[in-house]
């Protein structure tokens, strides 16, 4: 079961888990739309690939394209999407790769429950 955290949590979280970097996992789209999450801000290092794309098809090349950003598998790998679902998808194909995840629930605009990356005063570049 991956575990689950929300955007507000975050900080607190890397703190005690310095070995941790943030994987957005939305669209080139969203990213010029909505923004990009500022993660250095709070010492996380940010990714940036997309799972599905603009068009809704899958990208075939993920797990690929993710081992070349050569992240050290023991690093927790915190994924993101706009509202917690591609994330969760992304999350358990690293899994199954041997990554340890963790899934940011609230994503990047949050939901109807939960304010999200962008509104919890993490910023966005």
């Amino acid at each position: 079961m991956i575990k689950q955290i929300l955007s507000d949590k975050v900080e607190e979280y890397i703190k005690n888990n310095p070995k941790s970097v943030l994987l957005d996992v939305r669209t080139e789209e969203e990213w010029n739309v909505d923004g990009k999450p500022d993660g250095e801000k709070i010492s996380l290092k940010t990714y940036f690939l997309t799972i599905q794309f603009a068009d809704k098809t899958f990208n075939q090349n993920f797990i690929e394209d993710f081992k070349k950003l050569n992240i050290q598998k023991d690093y927790k790998i915190l994924t993101m999407c706009m509202g917690g679902v591609r994330s969760q998808a992304a999350a358990e194909l690293l899994i199954k790769e041997g990554f340890n995840c963790v899934n940011i629930s609230d994503g990047f605009l949050g939901n109807s429950e939960n304010p999200g990356w962008k509104n919890s005063g993490l910023s966005s570049k």
